[in-house]
């Protein structure tokens, strides 16, 4: 696949487990996203090695901070070689356009995306949160913020994934995390879908974890997530 639609989560505390499913797969297979736990444990030397190996890495630390912090840690990761990087869309546009900044400090930019809604957030824990917006409006809002401040897209539940590409169109980024194969357990995810039908629906690409990385044979899952998306990828 030229193009991988799958970004296999990095769910492992350590870069020792990391590595050792980064061997056991290819980078034509899938792009690999190093989250928070990963980064804090093995910081930006794994990272490194991922992308010295080939493969296109997804630093998903969400930055949220002033915007002064979040362009400056945008350009150290940029600097790092990722692939894309994302910050929460809640920090609002002052932050994201400081952020579209520093990712501008390379010749080849990554894509910087925003994440809307935590795909674990019900709209009952919305509203315990004090936001009385039904949660689809408040995605989409978010989103056209995110579009409007520069970024490339939006971190969305597949779930949503439909009404946002009708909304904002064919260009922006869809990234789509809670993607769960029909034979996996949805585990603390609460909006999910199976990869088919989130490519279907307009996602652009699938964040997918412990399906694969907790399977007993990790590299067999992900060639079976493969085989199941070839006749919707694009």
């Amino acid at each position: 696949m030229n193009d991988p639609k799958v970004i296999v989560a990095l769910d492992y505390p350590d870069s020792e487990q990391a590595l050792d499913f980064s061997r056991k797969v290819k980078p034509e297979q899938c792009r690999l996203k190093v989250g928070k736990e990963l980064f804090t444990s093995a910081g930006p030397v794994l990272v490194e090695t991922l992308i010295g190996q080939g493969f296109d890495v997804f630093l998903d630390l969400k930055f949220h901070d002033i915007p002064n912090t979040v362009r400056q840690a945008c350009a150290a990761a940029a600097r790092l070689g990722v692939w894309m990087l994302n910050v929460h869309t809640l920090g609002g546009k002052a932050m994201m356009q400081a952020a579209r900044e520093g990712v501008e400090c390379v010749a080849q930019r990554p894509f910087l995306i925003g994440v809307t809604v935590l795909t674990s957030l019900s709209n009952e824990d919305l509203g315990q949160l004090g936001i009385e917006k039904p949660l689809p409006q408040l995605v989409e809002q978010l989103t056209r913020s995110a579009i409007d401040s520069g970024l490339d897209g939006v971190v969305c539940s597949a779930q949503e994934a439909r009404a946002l590409r009708a909304s904002i169109g064919e260009s922006a980024l869809l990234v789509t995390p809670g993607i769960r194969p029909e034979w996996a357990q949805s585990d603390d995810q609460s909006r999910i879908m199976t990869p088919q039908q989130a490519l279907a629906d307009g996602a652009s690409y699938l964040v997918i974890g412990r399906p694969i990385t907790r399977h007993e044979n990790p590299k067999a899952a992900l060639e079976t997530i493969n085989e199941s998306i070839v006749s919707v990828a694009t």
